[in-house]
């Protein structure tokens, strides 16, 4: 396994309820600029077409900023350098216990790094890439899958679907490593991680 350039930490951690040996911990230190390329990446994962799964469990830390909402996800067909990747991520304290509707609506997130990211498609008004999941909440298991086949990706959020995408931004033929998202005021949890490969 191997890091990204920017500052992560990764070591095995046993809190957030249910535990086990492949138990990741990942928060991000240093430069606190969001919206950036902030993952550990899982060196020869070689990913085009298929499906990745993983439980995740998004908490805030002690000094996490007013707007942070747990941000935590998956990255796919990342190149090498980091510099290139499609992503996606739920905000659990956007979960149904939030008591803010607008923010309820914001649950999950697809974004392509570096063009389209949150701030580009908030900036223009494009609201398709986001979508509520009622099965989230901080400090609780939630399992990810992504279905990714061609310019296409199917999310689904605790086995329930949530977001489609149509015409991923890297195009059909991206491919890359896997890798494991958070941003801002974040502690992460991973386990359970499992890529199928199609081609």
């Amino acid at each position: 396994m191997k890091l990204s350039q920017m500052k992560l930490r990764a070591m095995p951690h046993t809190e957030c309820a249910l535990t086990g040996e492949d138990t990741l911990r990942v928060y991000k230190t240093g430069a606190q600029e969001p919206d950036i390329n902030t993952y550990v990446a899982l060196a020869d994962t070689d990913f085009h077409n298929g499906v990745i799964e993983v439980d995740v469990c998004g908490k805030l830390l002690s000094d996490a900023p007013a707007y942070a909402r747990g941000f935590i996800g998956i990255v796919f067909r990342a190149a090498e350098d980091g510099r290139e990747f499609e992503g996606f991520y739920i905000r659990p304290a956007n979960g149904p216990h939030c008591p803010d509707p607008e923010r309820r609506a914001h649950g999950c997130q697809y974004f392509s790094f570096p063009g389209y990211t949150f701030a580009y498609f908030r900036e223009f008004g494009i609201p398709e890439y986001e979508a509520p999941v009622d099965t989230i909440e901080l400090g609780k298991w939630s399992r990810i899958r992504a279905e990714v086949r061609e310019d296409s990706a199917a999310f689904s959020v605790d086995g329930r679907p949530v977001l489609k995408v149509r015409g991923l931004k890297h195009g059909a033929a991206a491919r890359g490593n896997v890798g494991l998202y958070v941003d801002n005021g974040t502690d992460a949890l991973f386990r359970n991680l499992q890529i199928q490969r199609e081609d």
